[in-house]
């Protein structure tokens, strides 16, 4: 018998370091200076440069921190305003499960870490081949935001006391217009579109009915009733689709019946 020799494992894919930090600086630098957009609309809201900074530093997640301010400036209570932001927050924890798979830190680093689970690291980080390129992107990604969110934060609530009333230079739309920017491309299936179009109708219809910042609450509730007709169609679907081939098959069957006979 010819002896086997045996073959190295195929080396995982892997990708130039330089290519990694090219893409997680695109990714921090876009996203980090619409912290200009976040100071200015904060400022205008009401809150000062202390609890504007203190979002940016402490919360770190834009459409949480534009949520709350947002509901703030339309009068909405603050602790309303708060759980709004928590839900919009939530997903952040989904995405921690998933990276802690990837990326496998140490022990000591991961609470530090955790802080910079957003959707911008998480995306970068998945995107990588490998472990190594999605740590050294979700670093890089990660600190290139927080440094440029931080910064712009305090540039733009510096400069809105300048600029005055933001609604007289049309900046009280900057923060509705960062938040459409960063859902948009989460919204790539059906299922998604549907939510998100579902949550626009009961914001509409809650927003003269209920206090400020209640409506984001009640579009949450979009999201469990896709899922809940997506559920019941799925069923009949497939049944559909079962009988449809069991009838395929059948047409096929006494179609070949008949050709056999002709013969």
């Amino acid at each position: 018998m010819a002896e086997r020799i045996p073959t190295p494992d195929p080396q995982p894919e892997t990708r130039p370091d330089a290519a990694v930090v090219r893409d997680a600086l695109g990714v921090g630098v876009a996203v980090g200076l619409s912290g200009f957009a976040f100071g200015v609309t904060s400022a205008g809201a009401g809150l000062t440069l202390l609890q504007t900074c203190a979002l940016s530093l402490l919360v770190f997640t834009g459409a949480s921190q534009f949520a709350l301010v947002g509901a703030l400036a339309a009068g909405g209570n603050p602790l309303t305003a708060a759980a709004g932001a928590f839900f919009l927050g939530v997903r952040n924890a989904f995405y921690g499960l998933r990276l802690s798979q990837v990326l496998r830190l140490p022990r000591a680093v991961r609470p530090a870490a955790a802080h910079w689970v957003i959707d911008e690291t998480a995306v970068v980080a998945l995107a990588q081949p490998d472990r190594r390129s999605a740590r050294l992107g979700f670093t890089v990604t990660g600190l290139t935001l927080y440094v440029l969110w931080n910064l712009t934060t305090l540039l733009g609530a510096l400069g809105a006391a300048a600029l005055g009333d933001p609604a007289a230079w049309g900046l009280d739309a900057a923060g509705p217009a960062v938040f459409l920017a960063l859902l948009a491309p989460m919204l790539r299936g059906t299922a998604e579109r549907a939510v998100a179009g579902a949550a626009v109708v009961i914001a509409l219809v809650c927003h003269p009915l209920l206090p400020a910042g209640v409506p984001v609450l009640m579009a949450a509730l979009a999201a469990p009733v896709v899922l809940a007709v997506r559920g019941r169609r799925a069923p009949g679907a497939d049944g559909d689709t079962a009988e449809g081939t069991a009838e395929d098959g059948a047409a096929g069957t006494e179609s070949r019946r008949e050709s056999e006979e002709a013969r």
